[in-house]
């Protein structure tokens, strides 16, 4: 993943919002991640080249401070957008990144009525809190489910916290098998939350 420059099209469909179409670029090498959102009437535009941020919204490449925090936008939320992008399309590969421990366990679960080989991964305090869990067919070693919690002061898992995410079929890109549909459910309730598809 640490030479990838390409871009793609992302769908989100959830039943609680409107259809949000997302065009997005990612240039490692230079340090460059762009991503256009279309939500309803609403088109935003987060550029982050090396360290500088620009937001465009509707066409203004100069919104007002008051325009972007009507829309909630910031740069904040563009390296939100490039860190969120960026680690979930760069999955299993993002697991070699420093910081990230993973456990010795191999465990086998269930999920499903599914049984795999399940990673569990957590953090250095510098880099997150969250404990997340991969699951991999045990025959073709693909990787069909993630999910993380939220942990309490002293480390622990909040079991009614987090979000499973399910992924089905792949697409190629720049050589690289990437999930096409990752479907979002709460852990605590299995409730729908949405599915993102690359286009």
């Amino acid at each position: 993943m640490g030479g990838f420059n390409n871009s793609f099209l992302v769908t989100m469909e959830s039943p609680k919002s409107p259809k949000r179409v997302s065009n997005i670029v990612i240039n490692l090498p230079d340090s460059y991640f762009y991503v256009k959102t279309k939500k309803d009437t609403l088109i935003t535009e987060y550029t982050i080249d090396k360290n500088n941020c620009s937001i465009t919204i509707n066409g203004n490449k100069n919104p007002s401070e008051a325009l972007l925090k009507a829309d909630r936008l910031s740069c904040k939320s563009a390296n939100l957008y490039k860190n969120y992008y960026t680690y979930l399309y760069g999955l299993p590969m993002k697991l070699k990144n420093e910081g990230t421990i993973i456990d010795d366990n191999v465990e086998r679960k269930t999920f499903k009525g599914k049984d795999y080989l399940v990673l569990k991964i957590t953090y250095d305090e510098t880099v997150g809190k969250d404990v997340w869990f991969f699951y991999f067919d045990p025959q073709t070693h693909a990787m069909e489910i993630y999910q993380f919690y939220k942990t309490n002061k002293k480390g622990a898992i909040k079991p009614d916290s987090g979000e499973y995410i399910l992924l089905s079929e792949t697409e190629l890109i720049q050589g690289i098998k990437i999930p096409k549909n990752r479907a979002w459910y709460y852990n605590k309730n299995d409730d729908y939350l949405g599915t993102d598809s690359l286009n």
